[in-house]
């Protein structure tokens, strides 16, 4: 059947974009900023499932959660903190920084009594959460106060500080004094972390050391080189044992993370290193590129419940490590840029691959939102497409070169299996081979499309990929290609171009890809082409705003659609060829009727270009990716829709059917709550009128509506509104309103929902009413008047008409003189008198 109706089943958004990522202490929730939100991630459904946005739309420049996993604070660039009740999303507090900048860092001490903020300002105000008010300011650092930390024993009452000045200062909160400043670093210092027994401390720092301190002493114990910018360092417990990961010692070791994208254990006391992570093999050129690096480590977080570490990288995305053997165990994009192209992989369309603006890939797993980070490419992928069965893609990007990736059907794990690089230019489209997996099709902007053949075996090991060559190169149009198809067959092949034109190939022969026709007439330049599934028919969409089809026979253009207002830069067939869906610049995407050329269903759930655009293999969901960095997952709920839809007619019916039995049997109650229940204003009036129509009408009225519940009353003073504005059932509006008004008290009145809004309504008609009432029993009084002088002069005129001997006769014959019995009772003596 055709689909009609598609909902929005899932979404993956952008849930970070920078700044500070904490855990809760219950270790199932990441909180992480994202401009003027902080967003809280479920760890074990990887869902946003709570959210608090500070109401100014001022960005959240940092926040603290409590150590109790209670209180959450936010500080923003309008200098003002605010507590949350973080599981409502409600503010409970908001008070002046007192800063006269934004705030910086914060941090809560163990007992979740006291919050220390650092100010861009150079100073610190320690906060009591409690008692509400400031208990300390302590100044002498210099510059932006970027990190503050309580020790983690409170009794010490100590809190460590940085700023610009690259020096750690020890406060002691008992004298609000700075009673030392503990110089090593000569760049920006980015983290400490203390030992279990609190004597000892590590710190970590862009000038690729790290320092490890001996707090009685308060001195440097030993400088640990490191070779890189380090963003933070974690302690191991000394209680736990970490062989995998090569501490052999009892003696204290740390992990490092930063600049080269790796996690790093050293041995504190002879300043080695004992355990480097290896990391997906990278080139020899990327190794050279360290400094912008988007695998650099940003924040190292440990998680001691459940023995994890989680990481956080320059391209947001977190990751969580299982301590000791470091095993990747979940990880969450937290925000995807702009999304180029998006495909269903995986089993039962499990998974979605998606190219963003960057060199990785990522696959989604749908059930959980956690994610795959495909290292290969060394440039932005531009575009995707997926074999048959769904366990073999390919992509191809910016980098010249064509990738094909295999996902293990029983784990979800994706490899390379086969690479090759032979276009002078960034590779913009491939297209994968539909009846068996045997060869690709790319397109370039140097505007050839070539062949490449798939060897029969990909299995491979990781560090062995396939190299592919192409079986064939032609240049195929004057400007850049930018979408290729292959038909149903195997047999054709469809390209589209900046040039304006759509061409169909022949891929039948050996070697060499032949011309069959050129599709002209579109306006701008071919975005993309697709094959119908059952028809000899090819649909193009073009940056002129239109999609065509196109017969294969003649290349004559069959239907245009038009109804997007820019590009439409995607088309795909769906519901077996007899619908197509459409993508645009304009953020919305179509789905028309290919029969009547019409726009049967219109779906706005982007801002931006939707680049990306999958329909399912079994036809009943599909995928959009948006520059707006946002990935929605569609359903097909036509069927759902109808079914009830259908079941809802059925339920009318048999209803209105029991109405009828009701109203019959006159048990006006049960008929009245059917019909508000039935929500149809026009059934109810139908009871309120066969109520009037009864003996002691008003009685039953009363005795009836008194009895209805609250929210039923509510429903009936609702409906006497729209009753009241119609002269012709104004009178029951009048009868339902006078027994609330008489029995139902003004306070509870008030409370009915919208009960003022509904009064003001009510007053304008009702007046109307009263004065055509009153203009009408005025007309009726004149007409009475006439009417009473009309009956005695008529009367009069008759009795003298009448002979004398009529009269006496007829008083004795019985039964004459009732038939004059009208003139008698119209006569007085006061009326004869004349």
């Amino acid at each position: 059947t055709s689909a009609n109706v598609y909902a929005v089943s899932s979404k993956i958004e952008p849930f970070y974009k920078g700044g500070k990522v904490q855990i809760s202490k219950d270790e199932k929730y990441i909180f992480c900023t994202c401009g003027s939100r902080v967003n809280v991630l479920e760890i074990s459904t990887g869902k946003i499932v709570h959210s608090v946005e500070h109401d100014d739309q001022e960005d959240i420049t940092s926040f603290a959660l409590s150590c109790d996993d209670e209180l959450l604070v936010t500080a923003s660039r309008a200098l003002l903190l605010k507590q949350w009740d973080w599981r409502q999303a409600e503010c409970t507090r908001s008070w002046r920084a007192i800063h006269t900048v934004p705030v910086a860092s914060m941090t809560f001490d163990s007992t979740s009594t006291l919050l220390a903020t650092g100010g861009c300002d150079g100073t610190i105000k320690l906060w009591d959460v409690v008692k509400q008010y400031c208990t300390h300011n302590l100044k002498g650092s210099s510059g932006v106060v970027h990190l503050v930390q309580f020790h983690p024993d409170i009794s010490r009452l100590q809190l460590f500080s940085s700023s610009l000045d690259c020096g750690i200062r020890m406060w002691d909160l008992r004298s609000s004094q700075c009673v030392c400043v503990l110089q090593s670093h000569y760049s920006t210092v980015t983290s400490l972390s203390f030992s279990s027994d609190g004597g000892t401390m590590v710190s970590s720092g862009r000038d690729k050391i790290c320092t490890v301190w001996n707090l009685k002493g308060r001195k440097a114990e030993r400088t640990v080189p490191v070779y890189e910018a380090v963003e933070s360092v974690v302690v191991l417990p000394q209680n736990k044992t970490f062989f995998e990961i090569g501490v052999t010692s009892k003696d204290l070791h740390f992990i490092t993370a930063g600049s080269k994208g790796v996690l790093r254990v050293w041995e504190a006391s002879t300043a080695r290193c004992v355990y480097t992570q290896t990391l997906t093999a990278v080139s020899e050129e990327e190794e050279e590129e360290k400094d912008d690096d988007p695998r650099s480590l940003m924040y190292l977080l440990h998680m001691p419940a459940s023995s994890r570490l989680a990481t956080v990288t320059a391209e947001h995305n977190i990751l969580l490590y299982q301590l000791p053997g470091l095993t990747t165990q979940q990880q969450f994009v937290g925000y995807n840029d702009e999304v180029l192209d998006v495909k269903f992989v995986g089993k039962d369309d499990s998974h979605i691959v998606v190219a963003t603006n960057s060199c990785q890939l990522k696959v989604f797993e749908l059930l959980t939102n956690s994610c795959q980070i495909l290292y290969g490419h060394t440039d932005t992928v531009l575009s995707l497409d997926v074999f048959k069965k769904g366990f073999l893609f390919a992509s191809c990007a910016k980098d010249r070169s064509v990738r094909v990736w295999q996902m293990d059907s029983d784990s979800g794990q994706v490899h390379c299996v086969a690479q090759g690089s032979s276009h002078t230019n960034a590779v913009g489209t491939i297209s994968c081979s539909r009846l068996k997996v045997s060869f690709v099709v790319s397109g370039s902007q140097d505007c050839t499309v070539k062949v490449w053949d798939l060897p029969a075996d990909l299995s491979t090991t990781e560090a062995d990929i396939h190299q592919l060559t192409p079986r064939a190169t032609e240049k195929a149009h004057d400007k850049d290609v930018n979408s290729v198809a292959v038909s149903p067959n195997d047999k054709l092949l469809a390209s589209g171009s900046q040039d304006r034109t759509a061409k169909l190939w022949s891929l039948a022969g050996e070697g060499n890809v032949g011309l069959l026709g050129v599709f002209r007439g579109h306006r701008r330049g071919v975005w993309a082409v697709c094959f119908s599934p059952v028809d000899q028919v090819l649909a193009t969409s073009s940056a002129d705003g239109t999609t065509k089809l196109w017969s294969l026979q003649d290349f004559s253009c069959l239907k245009t659609f038009e109804g997007h207002d820019a590009s439409v830069l995607k088309v795909v067939f769906v519901s077996r060829g007899t619908q197509l869906l459409t993508s645009g610049s304009d953020g919305l995407v179509k789905l028309w009727t290919i029969k009547t050329n019409e726009c049967v269903k219109t779906l706005d759930a982007h801002q931006d270009k939707v680049w990306g655009l999958h329909g399912s293999r079994k036809d009943d969901k599909m995928v959009t990716g948006s520059a707006d960095s946002n990935i929605a997952v569609w359903l097909d709920v036509t069927d759902v829709e109808l079914a009830e839809e259908q079941a809802k007619q059925e339920d009318q019916i048999l209803k209105q059917q029991e109405l009828s039995n009701l109203l019959h049997e006159k048990k006006y109650l049960k008929a009245l709550g059917l019909a508000i229940s039935l929500d149809q204003p026009h059934t109810v009036l139908t009871v309120i009128k066969a109520i009037r129509q009864v003996e002691d009408s008003s009685e039953l009225l009363e005795k009836t509506l008194l009895k209805l519940r609250l929210d039923q009353k509510e429903s009936l003073l609702r409906y006497c509104v729209v009753w009241n504005t119609n002269a012709r059932n104004c009178q029951d509006a009048q009868a339902v309103l006078q027994v609330l008004l008489t029995h139902v008290p003004p306070e509870e009145l008030l409370q009915y929902q919208g009960a003022r809004a509904h009064l003001e309504g009510l007053i304008p008609y009702t007046e109307r009413h009263m004065q055509r009432i009153g203009r009408l029993l005025q007309a009726s009084m004149f007409l009475n008047y006439m009417w009473q002088k009309m009956r005695v002069t008529v009367v009069v005129f008759w009795w003298c008409l009448l002979p004398h001997s009529i009269l006496i006769s007829a008083q004795d014959k019985p039964g004459v003189l009732p038939h004059f019995s009208f003139l008698n009772e119209a006569l007085t003596d006061n009326d004869l008198q004349g």
